[in-house]
């Protein structure tokens, strides 16, 4: 599944420019007019990262992310503050308010982009991080209502049955095709959507058709995790 980015901007233009340009780079973006709606939008879909103007009706900027922060589920979504109110006693009280970066209007889509992508990365490598270190975890024997071991778990722990395979098995042999592994390389070199179909002569929304066959077939869902579980079973370099 595509990462899912909302763009909350009253001015018409900016907000289809913007939407436009994260769409074509392989995002699923959603978009609101001002605090109000963006609220409602986040509770709904949820998104990876928000990108948001300050001065806006209803609720502004400010308002929207100082809520935003409030909610436990969201203190680490990654927040962009995309606004021409852009001196310094500002950008201190966007900081302290909690967004990540403050870039100033006008702005390159390229840039918008590039900063972006770092923080999505950084986010989904976080959440990967903290997925494989709570699998990672030892499972405690189940406990009665008083804290003790049930009496079913009294004694030795039953012995694992041997394996009829030797070594690692699965991830090596998950069957991908050859466009897939093309895909998968690229990826796991930090490439975008649009700069994968630009090395590979296809679309963002055909490269994201095999980036979401991967997840399936890797049993992942996101490219942090696709691309860890990639490296730690040597499935690219």
């Amino acid at each position: 599944m595509p990462l899912t980015i909302l763009v909350v901007d009253d001015d018409f233009a900016i907000r289809l420019s913007i939407c436009h340009y994260l769409e074509e780079s392989g995002y699923s973006v959603i978009s609101a007019v001002n605090g109000q709606e963006a609220l409602l939008k986040v509770e709904e879909y949820q998104p990876h990262l928000m990108v948001t103007d300050i001065i806006m009706p209803e609720m502004d900027g400010y308002d929207l992310v100082k809520c935003i922060r409030q909610k436990p589920a969201l203190r680490l979504l990654p927040v962009i503050f995309l606004t021409a109110r852009a001196s310094t006693r500002e950008r201190i009280l966007g900081y302290q308010l909690g967004c990540d970066v403050y870039l100033p209007k006008p702005f390159e889509l390229e840039e918008l982009g590039a900063v972006i992508r770092n923080l999505l990365e950084r986010s989904q490598l976080i959440q990967a991080q903290w997925r494989f270190s709570r699998r990672d975890e030892p499972h405690s024997p189940p406990k009665n209502g008083n804290g003790e071991r049930s009496p079913l778990q009294v004694g030795p722990p039953p012995t694992a049955e041997p394996s009829s395979c030797t070594g690692e098995s699965g991830p090596r042999s998950i069957p991908l095709t050859d466009r897939e592994r093309e895909v998968l390389d690229l990826l796991s070199t930090g490439l975008s959507n649009a700069q994968i179909g630009d090395r590979l002569h296809l679309s963002p929304r055909t490269v994201e058709k095999y980036v979401s066959a991967l997840f399936r077939k890797t049993d992942t869902t996101n490219r942090a995790e696709l691309v860890r579980f990639a490296m730690k079973h040597h499935m690219v370099e």
